[in-house]
């Protein structure tokens, strides 16, 4: 299963940022566990690298793991050595570029018309409408008038309750931070995040 695939089955990306390396190792597990296949870890996010590494040998070379926030060249070599297979940026550059010479699945980060134009000439996997909070549903329905093809993940303030309206107005999948972590990666309750995880896989299912 390719990338876009598995957005428009999953419907859901998990992100995780987090202060505490091994909370955030233990939600990339009980998210996997959970049935979230596509988890994103952010290079923001303390020892990031290390938590992509520990996950990947956890779980195998067919889990769709993430690294988020590639902004440079060297991080997207980094994300790649550490055993990501999916490369998710906040906009365009030379992480994005690197990303794609590698020939590794992109979610990139995009905005105005101009960034569509730009990303979708590269050949990336998808596109990450964000933040999304800036334009919302109503925004990313008026994006697809002119560019009905590409798949949109909207991200940045997207929680349960709007994520059925970034459905009705086109989006593949959603991207979902905080309002489904919590504070799990930082080490809060994973019996809660569990629970935002079912809310969302409900919607997502919907």
């Amino acid at each position: 299963m390719d990338l876009s695939e598995a957005l428009r089955t999953e419907r859901l990306v998990a992100i995780i940022r987090g202060r505490d390396a091994e909370a955030s190792f233990r939600t990339v597990m009980a998210l996997a566990e959970a049935g979230l296949p596509l988890i994103e870890i952010s290079l923001s996010g303390h020892d990031a690298l290390t938590v992509i590494r520990r996950a990947r040998a956890e779980l195998g070379d067919a889990a769709w793991l993430g690294a988020g926030t590639v902004q440079t060249a060297a991080d997207a070599r980094r994300a790649a050595e550490a055993g990501a297979n999916l490369i998710v940026t906040p906009g365009l550059g030379a992480g994005l570029e690197e990303s794609v010479r590698q020939g590794l699945p992109t979610l990139a980060g995009v905005l105005t018309p101009s960034e569509v134009i730009a990303a979708d000439a590269m050949g990336v996997s998808a596109l990450k409408l964000f933040p999304a909070s800036m334009g919302g549903p109503a925004y990313l329905e008026a994006l697809r008038g002119p560019f009905p093809d590409p798949a949109f993940v909207p991200v940045g303030g997207v929680d349960a309750a709007t994520a059925q309206r970034y459905f009705d107005a086109g989006a593949v999948a959603v991207g979902v931070g905080s309002p489904l972590i919590g504070d799990a990666a930082d080490g809060g309750d994973l019996d809660e995040l569990r629970k935002r995880a079912a809310e969302f896989q409900a919607v997502c299912a919907g």
